[in-house]
């Protein structure tokens, strides 16, 4: 019992038998768990750059692993006829020693690319490699994340820009929060490298995310220090007390 204490049993495979599982602690499972995800982001984020990459779920089923790639261009991700995928599913399949049909690899379009921070960040990636001016790029991208409805946006460009002098440029726009709990779920940022010929240039989208009852634009819990003030309600009239013998004057 002491042996096993905060020790859990985890099939990396679910095809594998009950007694050909291995004892692993909780955080070595955490730990590789991570580099999964690391490793299928990085593979993903190279391949699928040209494709609107914008992030990636693993999901863990009693049956199968499956892999949720969000894009901007589904069908380039699927290729003619699910080529495209079946390969990447191939190629994960082998690298991390899965079982026939214990890995599926799935394509979701982002449903507004202007909020998505990674989407933005590979735009101006390559609008940067085509030659376009930074001011230029930057703008645009501030401009069409502004029109999408977001809060805010922050675009930062550090690097060689013109001269030998390595300088940094930054353009925002609307409202960004730095600091506090609410920034994990509101603000939402991508970092790109970008190889030009003069040096390699560091692009950085933050996005703020608008507030959303249903979830489906941004996250459903408020800011911190925004207040609601709520109208106050209408007061039932008070009856007036009913005697049964009247009042008798005061002398």
């Amino acid at each position: 019992r002491r042996r096993f204490a905060g020790r859990i049993l985890v099939c990396l495979d679910p095809n594998r038998p009950l007694d050909t599982m291995s004892s692993i602690s909780k955080k070595r499972k955490f730990i590789a768990d991570g580099l999964f995800y690391a490793e299928l982001n990085e593979l993903l984020t190279r391949e699928l750059a040209e494709d609107g990459y914008a992030g990636v779920e693993v999901r863990v089923t009693p049956l199968r692993t499956e892999v949720i790639i969000r894009a901007t261009r589904t069908q380039n991700v699927l290729g003619e006829k699910g080529q495209r995928i079946r390969e990447l599913t191939s190629v994960v399949q082998k690298r991390f020693k899965f079982q026939d049909g214990a890995v599926e690899l799935y394509a979701e379009r982002v449903a507004n690319r202007g909020l998505c921070s990674q989407a933005q960040a590979e735009s101006l990636k390559y609008k940067l490699l085509g030659g376009l001016a930074v001011r230029r790029a930057c703008y645009g991208v501030v401009r069409f994340v502004m029109d999408s409805g977001a809060k805010g946006v922050e675009v930062v460009v550090s690097g060689k820009l013109r001269a030998q002098r390595a300088k940094a440029m930054k353009f925002t726009d609307g409202y960004m929060i730095k600091t506090g709990h609410s920034k994990r779920s509101y603000i939402d940022a991508a970092v790109r490298h970008v190889l030009m010929r003069q040096g390699v240039l560091g692009v950085k989208v933050s996005i703020m995310l608008p507030h959303d009852a249903t979830g489906k634009t941004g996250p459903k819990v408020p800011l911190a220090d925004v207040v609601t003030i709520l109208e106050p309600k209408e007061d039932a009239p008070v009856p007036a007390p009913a005697f049964d013998e009247p009042m008798k004057p005061y002398a």
